[in-house]
This record gives structure tokens, C-alpha cells and sequence, in this order.
């Protein structure tokens, strides 16, 4: 069984592949570790352990839809049954996905979801629910992740990406072109709010021809 990355972490290789109903308990966990490792110097405890509570956890859509991938560290010198990965021996070191939906954010316990789908020709493509683990935190995986949503949703005919992103996640995504268009406030259930960022960014070039159909289930 694939498992969450322990706070000791070895040299490994990095493989992406979809996430499946099975991976979903180590996401949460895996959820719960980012949010309150990493988000700590721009959120207050009480707005981390709200959040866990209304709109962060897993979005069981994005998994059916094939459209959630997962970072998995296989440590070096591990053995391999198959040339790409074994899995068995790997760890999962963080998530993102991307959306064909209208859900800007927000896991499965959110009650804002709207699960309609875009129109590729007028809407952006939504950039979803990405956490890396603390023990994994500004080594690449993060943009890692991104770079492959934005190809399955190019090749999906988007020209345009969307999303909520914590004031964390707006550093990565400011590196990386997005723009902020306006402030949000998510009402958490303990009274709190959680203010996030509603970034953009648009496709240039010619689509690409890769999609996240090319990361196998396992």
C-alpha cells in the first residue's frame, strides 16, 4: 500500500500518476499535514483547523474524473517489478489536479460545489485542491504537478486556467504566471473566514498533445 511521506525523507525519484478511490484516506491525511505545515505563516489556527473542517479534504470528482494525480517519492536503490515504478515502495509526497467542472475549490464536505461542465471554448480550466507535503515542501513538486494539469487541460482544448488559491499557494502560482483577479472570503463552519485569491492565467502556443490519460491507475 502506498503510503504518506514520513518526516524523514531519502533521495527518491518522482513519478506522477492518477489518484484512485483507494489513495483517498493518505490524501486526507496527507491534506492535514500540508495545511497545517505549510499554510501556518499566512493563516491563523483557527482559520487552518476551520478549513480542515468546511472546504479543504479530498474531492472524490476530480478522482472519477481522472483529472487528480498524485506525487509519488520512490526511494533510490528500491527494486521495481515494472520499468516505470513498483509502488508498493513509494510514498506519496503531494496532489493537484486540475477540472473540468465548475468547482473553483473545495473538497467534498464544501457545500458551494458545482459540478456542471465547462465549456472548453469560454471557460477557464479550474487548477484544484494542490498540497505537498511539509517533509517534501520547495523541491519541485508542486510545479511538477502544475505543468502536467495545465497539459491534460490544453490538450482538453482550454486556453484558459482558473483558480482559488490559499495565500500559500500564491506564491508557487505567481512564479508561474498566474495573476490575481480579486480577493475571496470562504466562511468556514467555526465563524472564521478564509481569505484566498482567485488567480488566472492564459494558454499561449499552439495545445499540446498530452493528457493525464497518460499517467496509469494502479
Amino acid at each position: 500500500m502506498v503510503a504518506l511521506c514520513s518526516e524523514t525523507v531519502l533521495q527518491a525519484n518522482i513519478h506522477l500518476r492518477l489518484a484512485i478511490p483507494g489513495d483517498i484516506s493518505v490524501l486526507q491525511a496527507l491534506i492535514a499535514a500540508s495545511v497545517r505545515g505549510l499554510q501556518a505563516q499566512d493563516y491563523t489556527p483557527a482559520q487552518i483547523e476551520g478549513a480542515l473542517k468546511t472546504v479543504f479534504g479530498v474531492d472524490s470528482q476530480l478522482i472519477a474524473d481522472g483529472t487528480y494525480l498524485v506525487a509519488e517519492a520512490v526511494p533510490s536503490g528500491s527494486e521495481s517489478h515494472e520499468p516505470e515504478y513498483d509502488g508498493a515502495a513509494s510514498l506519496i509526497a503531494g496532489c493537484g489536479g486540475w477540472s473540468k467542472r465548475k468547482t473553483l475549490y473545495g473538497g467534498d464536505r464544501w457545500t458551494g460545489r458545482e459540478d456542471e461542465l465547462l465549456d472548453p471554448l469560454h471557460d477557464a480550466a479550474k487548477i484544484r485542491a494542490f498540497f505537498i507535503h511539509p517533509a517534501w515542501a520547495r523541491q519541485g513538486i508542486g510545479g511538477m504537478i502544475l505543468e502536467a494539469c495545465e497539459s491534460a487541460a490544453r490538450a482538453a482544448g482550454f486556453t484558459r486556467y482558473e483558480m482559488g488559491a490559499t495565500l500559500t499557494g500564491a506564491k508557487l502560482f505567481g512564479v508561474k504566471g498566474y495573476v490575481a483577479v480579486k480577493p475571496i472570503s470562504i466562511p468556514l463552519m467555526n465563524g472564521e473566514v478564509l481569505p484566498v485569491i482567485h488567480m488566472e492565467k492564459r494558454v499561449s502556443g499552439t495545445p499540446l498533445d498530452s493528457d493525464t490519460r497518460r499517467f496509469r491507475r494502479v
